[in-house]
């Protein structure tokens, strides 16, 4: 036999089967690296946002303004409320339950404490419901923006104001940050039942939220760590440390403590 024909008879062998201790499939990573690359599936639409939702920049004068519209935000279940001021200027804001088309309200230092109005802390009467807080002085509004939620003031105290969150939380901001004063629209919303999945697919997919959310212990042994088994459990200890690598971080991240409260 030729040396061109053994060599022609070893190109047409099978490949042999890899070797023990070769390359495996390491199954996918987890969700939350699959989220932190920034991908088109956890990416929030933002193109079907109408705007932020924030006041404009601070200034000394107060403005009037008037409401001229509301408009849906698909991403939020507060509608928000389009203000033209008289020098122009317009901006959206979260609305505030009982406000209307045509309502005049009034942006800044000297406006009164009225519902709609926004103004500083420092000019809010004490237990007034107000929403839309800042945070900081100027960046338009952050805190109790959700539909029903709002904070109360509860005390000044020299140019620190205490607020109560939501959360009945107590919280010391500066009295130069602005609030809205009255209660946002859209409460009750948590009181109809979503049903059906159907619904959860759509209040989700104007959200960059994934959903749905597969359960770590429902998944292959290749796809979580708390995954495969005869049975679904989680098969190792569900806090980790702070300082675990990426493909171990899941469960009770540096927890303090686990479980039910003893009293």
């Amino acid at each position: 036999m030729s040396c061109y024909a053994v060599s022609l008879t070893k190109l047409l062998k099978a490949p042999s089967a890899p070797k023990p201790g070769g390359l495996k499939d390491m199954g996918k990573s987890l969700r939350q690296q699959r989220a932190g690359k920034g991908s088109l599936t956890f990416i929030n639409p933002d193109h079907i946002h109408p705007g932020p939702a924030k006041y404009p920049p601070p200034s000394d004068r107060t403005l009037e303004g008037m409401v001229k519209e509301f408009v849906h935000d698909p991403g939020r279940y507060v509608p928000l409320a389009r203000v033209v001021l008289a020098d122009g200027t317009e901006f959206l804001m979260p609305a505030a339950e009982g406000m209307y088309v045509g309502q005049k309200i009034q942006v800044g230092p000297d406006a009164e404490p009225r519902f709609g109005n926004v103004l500083p802390l420092s000019k809010i009467p004490e237990g007034t419901p107000v929403f839309n807080v800042e945070l900081r002085p100027g960046d338009g509004g952050k805190l109790s923006r959700s539909a029903g939620s709002y904070a109360v003031v509860l005390s000044r105290s020299g140019d620190v104001v205490k607020v109560l969150l939501p959360s009945k939380r107590e919280k010391e901001l500066k009295a130069s940050c602005r609030a809205t004063v009255g209660v946002p629209a859209g409460a009750g919303r948590i009181e109809k039942p979503l049903l059906k999945a159907g619904n959860s697919y759509y209040k989700y997919k104007v959200k960059g939220t994934k959903w749905p959310t597969v359960r770590g212990v429902a998944m292959n042994a290749a796809n979580h760590p708390f995954g495969g088994g005869f049975h679904q459990h989680e098969g190792r200890p569900t806090t980790v440390s702070r300082n675990a690598p990426p493909g171990r971080k899941v469960g009770h991240i540096a927890a303090r403590r686990t479980g039910r409260r003893t009293r």
